[in-house]
């Protein structure tokens, strides 16, 4: 048996996000990417989704009317 460690990768819309600090938690990597992509601040959050040897976390955007 090996044990591998599994890097984590973030993904929005079509895009492949990289993990800026594995330290830090998702809510802190939310707030970092939040800058260059605003939609990620009101997003939902979803994962981690073990997908090969990567730990996938997505960024959906909140779907909502306006009215």
């Amino acid at each position: 048996m090996t044990v591998t460690k599994m890097i984590r990768e973030f993904r929005f819309g079509g895009a492949k996000l990289p993990d800026p600090n594995p330290q830090m938690d998702a809510e802190q990597v939310r707030s970092i990417y939040a800058t260059q992509f605003p939609e990620i601040a009101t997003a939902v959050l979803t994962g981690p989704e073990a997908v090969g040897d990567k730990l996938v976390f997505r960024f959906e955007r909140a779907i909502g009317a306006k009215g």
